[in-house]
């Protein structure tokens, strides 16, 4: 079904079964489901097509059982935008369906909002936008210098201007308890949404002296040119990265 932006979306959540800090993570158990295949229910239920892209057989069967689509990656890639692009072209060729724009749930947000989804979905109705993310408003007196929290600057029009892991931009005049009160900061949440020809486009590009700098990919993309359109969500995802995340999340529900 097209959108109303006359787009056809289909959903990627990228998902590998290696991690360092929780191997396995996309496979533990949240209540009665894994957390891949709560991401996959929560993403179905704004997107019609969805499917988990996966280098892991183990994933792979996990989802089908539980009645989700699944498609086998390379395990050499070296994020989940490259796994995206390589699970979209699958897509197409398998089933023949029309694939517009590319949605990038990560795998390890159980919690994703289909209202977030839908947001995101609404950068598309400007045919001039190829790639989209969600930002979150920081609150007064939330910390700021969290590295694992990137930050982004956006120009007037609502497209990122550079994403740091320090805050941006320096507060010249205040101490930097103050900063949140002299100025409005912008955290990144990771959904990503690209056309399908910008998808091909910047995983073809070379890694970047910015996003080496950062370990941010996003900065990669702005450095070769390409626009970031963002828009503001109220929510913040809650990441799954280790043990210990798992057990506070699922204290915080």
């Amino acid at each position: 079904m097209k959108h109303k932006s006359g787009y056809h979306f289909v959903g990627i959540i990228p998902a590998r079964y290696a991690s360092t800090r929780f191997p396995g993570k996309p496979l533990v158990r949240i209540g009665d489901k894994t957390m891949v295949q709560m991401v996959f229910e929560q993403t179905a239920r704004s997107l019609e097509t969805v499917y988990v892209a996966t280098d892991d057989r183990r994933i792979y069967d996990s989802v089908v059982s539980s009645g989700g689509k699944a498609v086998m990656t390379s395990p050499d890639h070296q994020s989940g935008t490259d796994r995206c692009a390589e699970a979209v072209e699958s897509i197409i060729r398998e089933t023949g369906l029309p694939v517009d724009i590319v949605i990038n749930i990560q795998g390890d947000e159980p919690f994703t909002r289909p209202e977030q989804i839908e947001l995101i979905k609404s950068c598309f109705t400007d045919n001039s936008v190829g790639i989209a993310t969600l930002i979150r408003k920081v609150s007064p007196y939330e910390d700021l210098f969290n590295r694992n929290q990137p930050k982004v600057i956006i120009d007037i029009y609502g497209n990122a201007i550079y994403f740091s892991r320090t805050p941006i931009p320096f507060v010249r005049d205040a101490e930097p308890a103050d900063w949140t009160k002299q100025h409005i900061f912008y955290k990144h949440i990771g959904m990503y949404a690209y056309t399908t020809e910008t998808l091909k486009k910047i995983t073809r590009l070379q890694r970047s002296s910015l996003e080496a700098a950062e370990s941010l990919e996003q900065n990669r993309w702005i450095e070769n040119g390409f626009r970031i359109r963002t828009a503001i969500t109220e929510w913040e995802n809650i990441s799954i990265d280790t043990p210990e995340d798992l057990k506070r999340a699922l204290g915080n529900q």
